[in-house]
Order: structure tokens, then C-alpha cells, then sequence
């Protein structure tokens, strides 16, 4: 990866599933308390595949199972929590805040699948990572574009640490 212009979406192709996790891994190295990672994509994209490697990169071998029917899953250790969402079921935008996105705003790191659902309860600064399938059964195209200054940051420290 090369450094990207912070002012425009970093689209880099993931040859596989082991391609996707390496990414999970890399940007599960460089968060913090406070960043909010938004996952899109269409059903089987790998937003999940993509969650549960992030989540192993930062607290080693551990089940994640999918939030889809709990709505949220958080996991300690490893430095911050992380708060896992998947909105797929969610009726209003509104309904996110009886989830606790508040409070995982502010103290933990978020992954939020379907962050679409947030559509008007968006947080004013956060990192949409949409995957979509491309050639081949694995293949993804990874488009990350940052919402703010601190995604604008983070994406900037993401696509350097290969440079």
C-alpha cells in the first residue's frame, strides 16, 4: 500500500480471504479508544470475516460469533474493548442508541456492520470500509474512506504501514 490523499477514498483489491484478514489485522494493530469502523457491503461480502479477524488480531484466538440476532458483542482485553454491531435488523437509525453506541463511541473501539442504518445518527468522525466482491469466490474490493480528521489520520497511518 502507498500513502493515500486524505481527502479521497484508498480502494485496494484483497486477492483472498487471507488478503482480507491480513487488513483486519493491520488496522486492528493501529486503533484506539474512540475509533468507529463502519463495515458495508452486500450480504457475503465479508463484513463479518473481516470483523472476527480484526478481533483476533487484537485479543488472539477467541470465538466471534456473528452479532446478527444479539445486535452487539463486546470483547475485553487486548487495551480498549471492542464493541461489535451489525445493524442489519435494525427498523430506524434511532434504534442505535438503545444499543450503547454512545457509550462505545466514547470508551471503546466500534465495528459497526451496516453503518448505512446510522443513516442521520452517523458519528462525526469515523471509517467506512466497504467491501465488495470482484473476480473470483474471494476476491474483495476494500474502498476505506474516512469521515473526519482522526479517520483521515488512521487511514493515513493504514496505508503507510506497508510503505
Amino acid at each position: 500500500m502507498s500513502l493515500c490523499d486524505e481527502s479521497q477514498p484508498f480502494v485496494l483489491t484483497l486477492g483472498d480471504i487471507s488478503a482480507t484478514e491480513a487488513l483486519a489485522a493491520r488496522l486492528a494493530a493501529l486503533v484506539a479508544a474512540g475509533d468507529i469502523v463502519g463495515l458495508a457491503g452486500e450480504l457475503g461480502a465479508g463484513k463479518t470475516t473481516f470483523a472476527r479477524a480484526f478481533i483476533c488480531a487484537r485479543l488472539g484466538k477467541t470465538e466471534v460469533p456473528s452479532p446478527t440476532f444479539t445486535l452487539v458483542q463486546t470483547y475485553e482485553g487486548g487495551g480498549a474493548p471492542i464493541w461489535h454491531f451489525d445493524l442489519y435488523r435494525l427498523q430506524s437509525s434511532e434504534e442505535i442508541y438503545e444499543l450503547g453506541v454512545e457509550e462505545a463511541f466514547d470508551t471503546a473501539i466500534s465495528l459497526i456492520e451496516w453503518p448505512e442504518k446510522m443513516a442521520g445518527n452517523e458519528p462525526l468522525d469515523w471509517l467506512e470500509l466497504r467491501l465488495d466482491p470482484v473476480d473470483g469466490e474471494e476476491a474483495r474490493r476494500a474502498t476505506l474512506t474516512p469521515y473526519g480528521s482522526r479517520s483521515a489520520n488512521l487511514l493515513v497511518r493504514l496505508t503507510a504501514a506497508d510503505g
